[in-house]
């Protein structure tokens, strides 16, 4: 497999184990491979058991320059986190005693309403960054606040620290405690325009803007209208929430009477697209997820979230089953870790959860959920064509693993194989285990200068 053009040359060559997923395959383990990205960032090469003085006569590189993973050593694709609240970070790990809403009002909008503040702003954002990408999250689609110039900071971090990142700049113009933490609908259309000409204007590679209405309980519906006018003129990405505790469903039926259901809110205001992504989806219903379907839009599934303020369980298998696309994310600060390690963890005990309750139901395995961490966000966020998996062509983001390094999570023992190493860092591992990341080739993480 490779990628002629004479307009590149080899930068990077990898040789080693390599684990990744495909669309058939949630699991593909590639032993003495070779993996070649070049000047642009992209997998230029991959080949499994090669001649290495021939290929690097063909491909142009230099024999004595490829990186060689030891024994204990893999590449896989970086972890996508499809919906994380870089605004909530500072309190991660704390404030988790009350249900959804409680939770908004009393922990969330005041804090979220500090960012105004840029030196406030840029101390947090910047941690944030900086921490996901040493766990490994080399694409994150981010929820800000409803300040311009704040959201627009964090894309700069993002860029600056090499992230892959969807930034949104969050409208609500309604139903918040804090009074001065929600816009007037003009308000709102005209800033978010503002935040999207200006975060396009900057060209950076790899961040881009997200249209982010909070939910449908904060949102008007001439609001929703105009954010659903603005995203599909400019062919962006959307994120919201839908379905995620049993009291906000019912708020939204009461609020928008004319519509079938919390999906039917999103579908009328032109928010499900195949660039969509609505986090937790606990409550939605087969009809629902049928529409899901048919639109291609995705669902970001938290679990540690959904358990950590008890909004509910999702039943990921009757996702999948319905074919609807599907991601991982933190949820920061709902869910109480940035690492979307913890994000497959809390994944497949929720599906073990479901499976004590429905002995017939059928579990997530490991590598289904290794999936969903990468290649699954990667679909969930519409960026599969660029992303996801080690295949010619797309970029290169990816993690370095050394399950044995000084000091780790992991102990190992004889006989164990790659398959049996990934499982245990999956399940075992942090970001200690983690040496390097990687996004578009270019090497993040250790930060360095940075």
């Amino acid at each position: 497999m490779s990628r002629n053009d004479a307009t590149t040359r080899i930068a990077q060559v990898f040789s080693g184990t390599f684990a990744h997923s495909t669309p058939n395959a949630a699991l593909e383990i590639l032993e003495n491979c070779m993996l070649g990205v070049d000047d642009e960032g992209k997998i230029a090469f991959i080949e499994k058991d090669p001649d290495v003085d021939s290929l690097s006569k063909i491909r142009g590189f230099d024999a004595s320059e490829i990186i060689k993973l030891d024994k204990y050593e893999f590449l896989m694709p970086g972890m996508v986190d499809t919906h994380i609240h870089a605004s909530q970070y500072s309190y991660t790990g704390t404030a988790l005693d009350l249900p959804l809403l409680e939770w908004l009002n009393t922990y969330t909008f005041p804090v979220e309403a500090q960012y105004k503040d840029l030196d406030f702003a840029n101390n947090i954002y910047t941690k944030v960054v900086r921490r996901t990408l040493k766990n490994g999250t080399t694409t994150a689609c981010y929820f800000a606040t409803i300040h311009t110039d704040a959201s627009l900071l964090l894309g700069e971090l993002a860029d600056k620290f090499g992230q892959r990142a969807l930034v949104g700049k969050v409208c609500m113009d309604c139903n918040s405690a804090v009074p001065h933490y929600k816009e007037s609908p003009d308000e709102c259309k005209a800033e978010t325009d503002r935040f999207i000409i200006e975060l396009l204007k900057k060209e950076y590679s790899h961040v881009k803007p997200v249209v982010t209405p909070r939910f449908a309980p904060s949102c008007s519906a001439s609001l929703l209208s105009e954010l659903g006018e603005i995203a599909n003129n400019n062919n962006l990405h959307i994120q919201s929430h839908i379905s995620e505790n049993k009291q906000e469903v019912d708020i939204v039926k009461k609020l928008f009477q004319d519509c079938k259901s919390y999906t039917d809110v999103y579908l009328k205001h032109n928010l499900l697209t195949n660039k969509t992504v609505m986090a937790h989806g606990c409550y939605l219903t087969d009809e629902e997820l049928k529409i899901f379907h048919e639109r291609g839009s995705a669902i970001s599934h938290c679990p540690n979230s959904n358990i950590s303020i008890c909004s509910g369980i999702l039943n990921v298998r009757n996702v999948l089953n319905h074919k609807v696309k599907l991601g991982l994310g933190t949820d920061v600060a709902g869910g109480y870790s940035p690492s979307i390690l913890d994000a497959i963890r809390r994944a497949l005990d929720t599906s073990k959860v479901l499976t004590i309750q429905d002995p017939d139901h059928q579990t997530l395995t490991f590598e289904e959920a290794f999936r969903l961490a990468t290649l699954g966000g990667s679909e969930a966020l519409s960026l599969d064509d660029q992303i996801g998996n080690f295949v010619v062509g797309k970029d290169f983001d990816a993690l370095r693993v050394n399950v044995c390094v000084p000091g780790g999570p992991i102990d190992l023992f004889p006989g164990e194989g790659p398959k049996v190493i990934l499982e245990k860092f999956l399940n075992l591992g942090d970001d200690r285990n983690i040496t390097e990341v990687y996004v578009a080739g270019r090497r993040v993480v250790p930060f360095w200068n940075t």
